[in-house]
């Protein structure tokens, strides 16, 4: 592959000059290489690569994705097969057909991928995020430059790695700032590792990106918008954006991280990480959504799954439903310090509204893309049985997360019969992970209203035996997924 975009000399950094914190970040994206990744982190990785492609293609139709791939067509992307419409000298292909730039291709790929809130995510004690975010950014790239799917699948590695450590040492939720914020130096890591830039340049674009993407929590408190949505969508172009820019031999803060004014002074307060001892390993603290669910919401979910199932239950005859759980989960989506939860109208109010969520799966026994239709979210049985539904945290279950995520059921009826149910994990939870075969029936169930069987056979074939392909095999078959459910039939390629 393409080494460097370089078309201007890049600073170097002096070999007795002090190296900065970016610098010593920029060192470990640079030496990592796909025979880090152990097995099980390579397996998994693969399984999260095929669950992100699978989420994104059950996103195709939705109607904010409809607005943005309308926008970046309207920008400039060409469509496949169009005449006269070649693809833009450096550009990556988008899923359902065309080009666009790359950072462009990024948005629309991580868009896609986030809007069903499907994916994985990370769980730090002051953090969550979702490193499955950063394929939208290391997809386009890594295809821009010609890379192999051991390129993709090494830098992918990086950006789980950066995103988690940060997590982990470095949250930022308490002081106002969004879980993207680390995810700006993430997906610039990934996208310069994809690039194959130089350690000066590696270091430059995560200056630049790690600087100009600060995001604000509000994203995610009160009524949510179609932003909750496309806050790292716009990570990942902007992380694409800077490695572009570094590759031309732009510059960027130095001391983004210590500096006056930097990252730790202005936000995350004072932390450590020695890169110098990293690894690739963070994909298997990740954990996969089981439920179409905000991610704290998933233990509990099992749990009314449960009571559900149990002898004599009868949901038109509930009086009162009483969620026990860790404070995270309470204050993110159970009527926390994040805002109500009990005023959801759309999509993006209901799948962070932990109260709407247990009514629903209370009645339904699932929860899936199709209740988060319209006339679901707001049918007077779910709205109704929401109204009943308390969420308590415990200081106990508070402390034993995010090595655990507990919760506790307790579902009573009019006539005072009581169901309970309690769950620590889930399947997909990093104690209990989710397997090849797993993520396959995820990937197939999202997947197949737009893509035939033999479509997702190749899919899921070339992700499975990724290192073994270049990273245009892969885009090559996206490419052939439709756009709409009415042109996919199930026997169709």
């Amino acid at each position: 592959m393409t080494t460097s975009l370089s078309t201007a000399s890049s600073t170097s950094v002096s070999d007795t000059a002090p190296r900065t914190e970016v610098q010593q970040l920029a060192e470990f994206v640079d030496r990592a290489a796909f025979e880090d990744i152990g097995p099980e982190a390579l397996e998994q990785l693969k399984i999260r690569v095929l669950d992100t492609l699978g989420v994104a293609i059950g996103a195709l139709d939705a109607e904010p994705i409809r607005a943005v791939r309308g926008l970046v067509d309207d920008l400039g992307a060409s469509r496949a097969g169009a005449p006269g419409e070649p693809a833009p000298r450096l550009s990556a292909t988008l899923i359902g057909g065309g080009h666009a730039a790359p950072d462009r291709a990024a948005f629309l790929t991580s868009a896609l991928s986030r809007y069903l809130d499907f994916m994985d995510s990370y769980l730090a004690k002051g953090e969550t995020g979702h490193p499955s975010d950063n394929l939208g950014a290391v997809l386009a790239a890594s295809e821009s430059v010609g890379g192999s799917g051991r390129d993709l699948l090494t830098a992918l590695a990086v950006a789980y790695q950066v995103q988690s450590r940060l997590s982990d040492e470095a949250p930022v939720r308490g002081a106002g700032f969004d879980h993207t914020t680390q995810g700006a130096y993430a997906a610039a890591a990934g996208a310069a590792k994809a690039l194959g830039l130089p350690v000066e340049q590696i270091a430059h674009a995560i200056a630049i990106s790690g600087t100009a993407n600060n995001a604000l929590r509000v994203t995610r408190t009160g009524n949510l918008s179609h932003w909750k949505g496309l806050a790292y969508p716009q990570v990942a172009k902007e992380g694409t954006f800077a490695a572009l820019l570094a590759g031309r031999g732009i510059t960027g803060p130095e001391e983004v991280f210590e500096g006056n004014k930097g990252f730790k002074q202005s936000i995350a307060g004072d932390f450590t990480i020695d890169w110098s001892t990293e690894d690739l390993e963070a994909v298997r603290r990740s954990i996969i959504k089981r439920h179409n669910a905000e991610i704290h919401s998933q233990s509990a979910l099992d749990a009314a799954q449960e009571v559900r199932s149990q002898d004599g239950f009868n949901v038109e005859a509930i009086a009162s439903v009483r969620l026990t759980t860790f404070d995270v989960a309470h204050s993110i989506i159970g009527g926390g310090e994040e805002g109500d939860k009990r005023t959801v109208r759309s999509k993006e109010e209901a799948d962070h509204s932990l109260p709407w969520m247990l009514a629903v799966m209370l009645c339904d026994g699932e929860l899936t893309p199709a209740q988060y239709h319209h006339e679901r979210i707001i049918a007077e049985d779910v709205q109704g049985l929401m109204g009943t539904v308390e969420i308590v945290p415990s200081d106990e279950f508070s402390q034993r997360f995010p090595q655990a995520m507990p919760a506790d059921l307790e579902v009573t009826l009019v006539d005072g019969t009581t169901f309970r149910a309690s769950r620590d994990s889930y399947r997909g939870f990093h104690t209990d992970p989710l397997d090849w075969d797993g993520a396959r029936r995820k990937f197939d169930g999202l997947a197949a209203p737009f893509a035939g069987t033999r479509l997702r056979d190749e899919v899921a074939g070339i992700v499975h035996d990724l290192e073994s392909h270049t990273v245009a095999d892969l885009t090559a078959a996206l490419a052939r997924v439709s756009t709409t459910r009415a042109e996919a039939a199930d026997s169709a390629a």
